[in-house]
C-alpha cells in the first residue's frame, strides 16, 4: 500500500463534471428527504 488513492479515484475527484453531477444528486436526495419527511413543500409549518 504505497499509494493511498488510486488513479481512478484521483480522476473522479479532479473531474468537475462528475463532481457537478454528484452535487446535483445529493441536492435532489436532500430535497426529497426534507419534502417527504415533512409531508409537504414547506419545511416549517408551525
Amino acid at each position: 500500500m504505497t499509494q493511498r488513492i488510486s488513479k481512478y479515484q484521483r480522476f473522479v475527484m479532479m473531474n468537475p463534471i462528475i463532481q457537478f453531477f454528484k452535487f446535483i444528486y445529493l441536492s435532489i436526495r436532500i430535497m426529497v428527504v426534507v419534502a417527504g419527511g415533512h409531508g409537504g413543500t414547506r419545511k416549517h409549518v408551525k
